[in-house]
């Protein structure tokens, strides 16, 4: 938390671990952007061949075609473990299932304004998706759930598919599985910016991407920061965040073991927890440094934890929601006795999980259906994550009347006059002029 903050919350707030450096958002990386930027024009101006160049130099590609045949595709499953297979499955359809229903929420209409107008709403999806299926340190499986099956729950009409190949050059039979259950169009063995571009520019499948989505790391959020206008996109997120809200009925170990959780998808990875509990927080430090004494991935959620893990004990429920509130993390927990208060008080987050039994790794794995494609770096103060409405256009249209032109024309052409602006004047007065005629 910045001072600016703490003075907010005022008394009653007492910081027990805090990251030493200041809390901001990481900034851009000028070499990171100045590289980025060399990519997209180098691919712009020269297409497929600077497309195969950098994925020769930087995936590994050894093949000719990026495309992942038909054939393999289809097989992709065959060779995964019964249990992978079945939970991948289980993972697309639940996220399906959640898309679904927030589609069948998202209604068209049609109503009159007043006599002789009536407008209305149309909710439209998108042409064509990118989709980029990261498959680096750790293959996150669930990412096609998210982004390409929630897609093709809105209607999208073509949602090609890019990840990095794997050792040997070819794509991870598993994120190749994940993403032909979730219903891709097509999917290429193509990583990171020159994925991206690819998409954007229309050089995989001959039709420029309207949308590219998923997640990257640093180069590809930079490729999606500049292409952005171009091509829409999903969120420009950061390192994975989560926050842990915690009373004194909460198990010290349960919340340990979800901040590092999270903890491990990167260094960076900031972890908080805010507590109205003397005990846990003294506790909870504790067990995570004995919980990374057996953690195969510890030195990387050690790292998160040291360098951007905070610890907050709040006097009251009261300050540790503020607390949340001002954080707005990607990924919110409670833990905590009288969860319909808390479910009302926070309103500042990606996803919240209520409760002992809900966890940010259900949902990350895809198990609970929610989207886990999320702002970060307080980006939740003004927008959610992505969900089926991503993928659509809240579109508007008017049908007008004779009858009601003179209730628009009328205040029209008084508000152009004032303005000044008389081509919008003879607009509405040409036809005020006619049904007074």
């Amino acid at each position: 938390m910045t001072d600016g903050d703490k003075e907010r919350v005022g008394a009653g707030l007492h910081v027990v671990k805090e990251p030493a450096g200041p809390d901001r958002p990481a900034e851009r990386d000028p070499a990171v952007a100045a590289t980025v930027s060399e990519m997209l024009s180098r691919i712009e101006r020269d297409g497929m061949d600077a497309v195969l160049h950098y994925a020769r130099e930087l995936d590994g590609f050894t093949g000719r075609d990026l495309r992942v045949p038909e054939e393999e595709l289809r097989r992709s499953g065959d060779g995964l473990p019964a249990g992978l297979r079945e939970a991948l499955d289980v993972g697309a359809e639940r996220t399906r299932r959640f898309a679904a229903m927030q589609r069948a929420r998202l209604q068209d209409f049609e109503e009159e304004v007043l006599p002789g107008l009536v407008c209305g709403q149309r909710y439209v999806p998108v042409e064509n998706v990118g989709a980029y299926l990261p498959a680096g340190r750790f293959p996150l499986l669930a990412s096609a759930f998210m982004t390409v099956g929630v897609a093709d729950v809105a209607g999208v009409g073509s949602v090609v598919a890019a990840t990095p190949p794997s050792a040997g050059g070819r794509a991870h039979p598993a994120v190749l599985y994940a993403a032909h259950v979730s219903g891709a169009t097509s999917v290429y063995a193509v990583g990171g910016v020159q994925a991206l571009a690819a998409m954007a520019f229309g050089l995989l499948d001959g039709v420029p991407a309207d949308m590219i989505v998923g997640a990257g790391n640093a180069y590809v959020a930079e490729a999606k920061r500049q292409l952005y206008g171009r091509v829409g996109i999903d969120v420009l997120a950061g390192p994975s965040e989560v926050a842990v809200i915690a009373d004194d009925t909460a198990d010290a170990a349960m919340v340990a073991s979800d901040l590092l959780a999270q903890a491990e998808h990167g260094p960076t990875s900031p972890a908080s927890l805010a507590t109205t509990s003397p005990r846990l927080a003294e506790q909870v430090p504790l067990e995570i440094e004995k919980q990374l004494a057996g953690l195969a991935t510890a030195e990387i959620a050690g790292a998160a934890w040291r360098d951007h893990g905070s610890v907050y004990l709040a006097e009251t429920r009261e300050v540790a929601a503020q607390v949340m509130n001002l954080l707005a993390p990607e990924h919110l927990e409670v833990i905590a006795e009288d969860l319909d208060w808390w479910l009302g008080e926070l309103r500042n987050y990606g996803s919240l999980f209520l409760g002992p039994w809900s966890t940010v790794v259900y949902a990350d794995k895809g198990m609970s259906g929610t989207n886990h494609v999320l702002p970060t770096a307080r980006g939740a103060r003004f927008t959610g994550g992505l969900s089926v409405a991503g993928f659509l256009k809240q579109l508007t249209y008017q049908r007008a009347t004779r009858e009601a032109t003179v209730a628009q024309a009328r205040p029209t052409v008084a508000v152009s006059d004032f303005e000044r602006l008389v081509g919008h004047r003879d607009s509405a007065q040409l036809r005020l002029d006619a049904v007074s005629s």
